[in-house]
């Protein structure tokens, strides 16, 4: 992985209801089974967290996120 900023899901809280896999159109996410697993990281653009507003359980976290950032993210995909 050699970006900065990807979405990990936290198997623990992850309700396998498809949330992130149905909103993200950057090929991010894949479906094995009912379970979503990140497979593509490199495809998630920056500050996008449209999969995590969408999470009913809040299981995806991002790498990179120090919870500082303020900007918005350039994804033309979803309404993040």
């Amino acid at each position: 992985m050699s970006k900065n900023w990807y979405p990990v899901i936290d198997y623990e809280k992850c309700s396998e209801c498809g949330a992130c896999f149905d909103k993200c159109c950057h090929g991010v996410y894949e479906l094995r089974g009912n379970t979503p697993v990140v497979v593509n990281p490199d495809g998630c653009i920056e500050g996008c967290r449209g999969c995590q507003k969408l999470c009913p359980s809040s299981a995806i976290e991002y790498v990179g996120d120090t919870g500082t950032s303020s900007s918005e993210c350039s994804c033309e995909c979803c309404d993040c």
